[in-house]
């Protein structure tokens, strides 16, 4: 069994390609891993997804978890740092967060992934191969959501977490397939692809009848235009889209809006995450 974890937890390391890892292993040392290295091959995507997967630590067969789904999920992205945000706030005497499965889902191309189609020319510019998010979203839908609830013991309850073009994909799938997650954490979102489309949108969440329990927060720092358009400044952006949903006529969506002027488009990320766990699960 000891065998078997050590493996495990080289091989998460091995393929997720931590940066942090040295070459360099002192003696008498064992290898220190924070989950493991899942795969999937996605047949709408046509490509093998990595999938980095931190388990509670009394992860148990019996129980069931919600599951916390990570864009730029990879071991040089967003995971470790999110896992221990997780760990930390599911520790037994804090216990701000219920135990969770963290899914990381690692890139291959995230500007085409993240990305609804644009013939926008600045946009052109910035990403020439864009357009991939419809296909993305159907993989989230179609294949890996299924795959990790039937390989996991999970619950019905899922978070995604998204930053910048991550924030993106992730505000789409807030107007177009809202049902597929209960919780939506959204930083610092690149809400000026295609000209601010998202901000324009009709989406159903907005309406009466759209009767699903939905919370959303909104986390953006001092960031500026990122496109070099004076029309959309990131801050702007992310209020504008929280007051849209905050006017929005459904009783069923809660949302939260914070604004870190200290934080930057680099930084805000690991902060915003920290203030979404305590704003999104109350102290009680």
């Amino acid at each position: 069994m000891k065998n078997t974890l050590l493996i495990a937890l080289f091989t998460f390391f091995a393929l997720s390609g931590a940066k942090s890892q040295s070459k360099w292993i002192p003696e008498n040392t064992k290898i220190f891993g924070l989950g493991y290295v899942d795969q999937l091959h996605s047949e709408i995507l046509k490509e093998d997804r990595v999938l980095n997967i931190y388990l509670p630590e009394d992860y148990d067969l019996k129980k069931r978890y919600p599951v916390i789904y990570l864009l730029d999920g990879a071991a040089d992205e967003d995971f470790i740092h999110v896992v221990g945000l997780v760990q930390y706030n599911t520790f037994s005497w804090i216990s701000r967060i219920p135990q969770s499965v963290v899914v990381g889902i690692a890139n291959t191309n995230r500007r085409r992934d993240f990305t609804a189609p644009s013939i926008r020319e600045s946009d052109q510019k910035i990403i020439p191969q864009n357009g991939g998010s419809e296909k993305f979203m159907a993989f989230l839908e179609k294949e890996l959501q299924p795959f990790i609830e039937k390989k996991y013991r999970t619950s019905s309850d899922k978070t995604i977490i998204g930053q910048s073009l991550g924030g993106l994909l992730a505000t789409e799938i807030l107007f177009t397939k809202p049902s597929l997650f209960n919780a939506y954490i959204i930083i610092s979102p690149s809400l000026w692809w295609k000209d601010g489309a998202l901000l324009n949108d009709n989406p159903a969440i907005l309406k009466s009848d759209y009767a699903i329990p939905t919370k959303i927060y909104i986390g953006v720092g001092k960031e500026g235009s990122i496109d070099g358009s004076k029309n959309h400044i990131m801050e702007d952006d992310a209020r504008l889209l929280a007051d849209k949903i905050k006017k929005g006529q459904s009783k069923y969506l809660k949302v939260y809006f914070d604004y870190l002027p200290e934080e930057d488009h680099a930084t805000a990320g690991h902060p915003a995450l920290f203030n979404a766990f305590r704003l999104l699960y109350p102290k009680k």
